[in-house]
């Protein structure tokens, strides 16, 4: 399949960012906005590898209810309930980043984000496998 290699290090890349979030709260000097910014990168990611999966021009954006619509509208991704509630990550790819003007990040929060991340990460695999495996 081509773009086989591109599409696993975006995953690669995702599992980092994962991997991060999940065990990144080392010390109180970890700020959780910091961790959360990771599991947006994570979603993000994984949803650009199905950008590159379907062979569409992957939107510059960090959006991700932007890039959960450009995938419905442009593949025949059905995208479920559960995963549009990953878009709650998009308040994490810049505005929590750096100081000023937010609500602080909690710990609910943060699992929040895990858990979004994690789910949008497993279900983007799911639709790569199988889709490896139709054309393999």
């Amino acid at each position: 399949m081509k773009n086989k290699e591109l599409i696993k290090e975006w995953l690669q890349r995702a599992g980092s960012n994962l991997k991060i979030a999940v065990d990144g709260k080392t010390s109180e000097a970890v700020y959780y906005e910091d961790l959360c910014f990771n599991a947006q990168q994570a979603t993000e990611k994984a949803l650009k590898a199905l950008f590159i999966l379907y062979e569409v021009s992957i939107p510059k954006t960090h959006n991700i209810g932007f890039l959960l619509e450009s995938l419905e509208k442009n593949t025949d991704i059905t995208i479920t309930k559960n995963i549009k509630q990953s878009l709650i990550l998009t308040e994490y790819a810049v505005q929590s980043r750096y100081p000023g003007d937010y609500y602080p990040v909690e710990h609910d929060d943060y699992i929040e984000a895990i858990e979004r991340a994690t789910e949008t990460l497993e279900w983007v695999n799911k639709i790569v496998d199988s889709k490896f495996t139709e054309k393999d």
